[in-house]
């Protein structure tokens, strides 16, 4: 789990939860969850939070630890993570349509201020797209920032 996270990150999360964890058991009361959570900076919606509690907290526990806390920001910065991706996606897909074409890379990628050749954009699509329909899909889009 902290493999995902930066030094910095651990530092910071290790900070906040020491902040608020109890003195008595070293255990972040679940009511403290959300500050902590919204300090660091995460979006999440409460109900994001309370659904990865959810999953997180199988046994009914309203405290956690520090291990606990951490897989939860982990579950919190993917799901995040997933989220900008899927805006990002939104931006190039003009349509709808659930692919972007090379028309509508090029219009964005122009709204961008870049001025790609034709040949620059087919590069472009050729790279990502692993299907070779000539469009880029959600998929690989995203598979694409992954790397």
């Amino acid at each position: 789990m902290a493999d995902q996270f930066t030094h910095q990150q651990m530092t910071e999360f290790k900070e906040t939860f020491d902040l608020l964890k109890s003195k008595r058991d070293d255990k972040l009361d679940l009511k403290d969850l959300k500050s902590a959570v919204k300090s660091l900076g995460f979006k999440s919606t409460d109900s994001e939070i309370e659904k990865v509690v959810e999953c997180q907290n199988d046994a009914g526990e309203d405290r956690l630890d520090f291990i606990d806390f951490l897989t939860i920001l982990g579950r919190l910065f993917h799901t995040s993570d997933e989220e900008e991706i899927k805006e990002a996606f939104r931006i190039f897909d003009k349509d709808g349509n659930g692919k972007i074409s090379r028309y509508e890379l090029r219009h964005v990628m122009t709204n961008l201020g870049e001025k790609l050749t034709d040949e620059e954009i087919d590069e472009m699509v050729a790279e990502a797209d692993v299907d070779g329909d000539g469009e880029i899909s959600y998929a690989e889009f995203r598979e694409m920032l992954r790397v």
